[in-house]
C-alpha cells in the first residue's frame, strides 16, 4: 500500500477534520494516509522544504510555495468575526516598540500583525508557549491562536482582535483566511485530484457526524480542550464552510494575497483560483 504523508497541526479542528480517515471511515483508494502532527510554523517551514505530500499551511505562506504546491479546496479555516487575539497582562501598557511573541514568521496572524505594528519587536515561539511568556513578563504581549483564544488566563486581556486588523485592511465584508491545505505538485495530477476527493469526503463525514467523532476524540484524549470548548471551537473553525471553499472564501484569499503584495511581503499578486487543482481534468481524462 502506497503511503501519502498528510501533515496537520495538533489543534482541535485539524484533528477533527482528519480523524475520519484515521478511524477508517473513508475509502482512501488503495493509499495509506499517514498523519503527522506538528505546530503550524513547523508545518510552514517544512512546506518550504517540500517535505510532505499534503500539508496544512497558514494561508499567508502560500505565495512562497506556489511553484511547488497546489492549493486544496478543503479542510480550510476562516474567521467570521473572530480569530487570533493580541493579549497582554491587565496591568501592562504597551509602548510603540513593545516586545511580542508570535506563533511563526509565515503565519497569517504574523502578516497582519507586522502591517499593523511595524515597530514591535517580534520573537517567535511555539503557540503553546505564548501565554506563559506573556504571564511571566518575557514578552509584553502575544498573539494567541487555536484553542488558546477560548481559555486564556484571567490575568490577561485582549488588546486587539486580529479580526479588527483584517477588517481595516480588507475594507470588505469577507472572512479572515487563516489556514488551509496544499498538495505537492510532483504528485501526478489525476492522483492529486483523487487525494483531494478523499480529504473532502473526510471533512464532510466528520462534519455530518460531529457528535460521534467529537466523543471519540475526547474519550481517547486526542485533543487539549473539554467537551464544551471543543463544541464551541469546532463551530468556529470546522463547520460546513470547511468542506470546500466557497466564492466568498476565495475572494477573501485573493484579498489577503493582495494586501501582502501591497505591503511588499510577496513578489507578485496572485489569485487563489489559479492555484487550485483543476477538477475538470478528471472529466476530460475519462470523457
Amino acid at each position: 500500500m502506497k503511503v501519502v504523508s498528510v501533515a496537520h497541526s495538533p489543534d482541535a479542528d485539524d484533528i477533527f477534520m482528519f480523524y475520519a480517515i484515521k478511524f477508517g471511515w473513508i475509502d482512501t483508494n488503495g493509499f495509506k494516509f499517514e498523519n503527522i502532527s506538528l505546530d503550524i510554523e513547523s508545518l510552514n517551514e517544512k512546506a518550504i522544504n517540500g517535505e510532505f505530500d499534503i500539508t496544512a499551511i497558514s494561508f499567508a505562506l502560500y505565495p512562497y510555495i506556489r511553484e511547488d504546491y497546489a492549493l486544496l479546496k478543503t479542510a480550510v479555516s476562516f474567521g467570521e468575526g473572530y480569530g487570533p487575539k493580541l493579549v497582554k497582562r491587565k496591568d501592562k501598557k504597551l509602548k510603540r516598540n513593545f516586545k511580542v511573541a508570535l506563533s511563526g514568521k509565515y503565519t497569517t496572524n504574523a502578516l497582519l500583525f507586522k502591517i499593523a505594528y511595524p515597530e514591535a519587536k517580534i520573537v517567535y515561539k511555539n503557540f503553546l508557549e505564548i501565554e506563559k511568556a506573556v504571564l511571566e513578563g518575557e514578552v509584553d504581549a502575544g498573539v494567541l491562536i487555536h484553542e488558546s483564544i477560548l481559555n486564556y488566563s484571567k490575568e490577561l486581556e485582549c488588546e486587539r482582535e486580529l479580526w479588527d486588523i483584517w477588517r481595516e485592511l480588507c475594507k470588505e465584508d469577507l472572512p479572515l483566511p487563516l489556514g488551509g491545505m496544499a498538495i505537492r505538485r510532483s504528485i501526478p495530477l489525476l492522483r492529486a485530484i483523487e487525494h483531494e476527493e478523499v480529504l473532502i469526503k473526510a471533512v464532510d463525514v466528520a462534519n455530518r457526524h460531529k457528535k460521534l467523532l467529537s466523543k471519540m476524540l475526547l474519550e481517547r484524549n486526542l485533543i487539549r480542550v473539554n467537551e464544551e470548548e471543543l463544541n464551541r471551537y469546532l463551530s468556529m473553525y470546522a463547520n460546513e464552510n470547511s468542506v470546500t471553499m466557497n466564492e466568498r472564501q476565495l475572494k477573501a484569499l485573493d484579498k489577503l494575497f493582495e494586501i501582502g503584495y501591497e505591503h511588499r511581503f510577496y513578489d507578485s499578486p496572485i489569485k487563489a483560483r489559479d492555484y487550485l487543482l483543476p477538477d475538470e481534468y478528471k472529466d476530460f481524462r475519462f470523457a
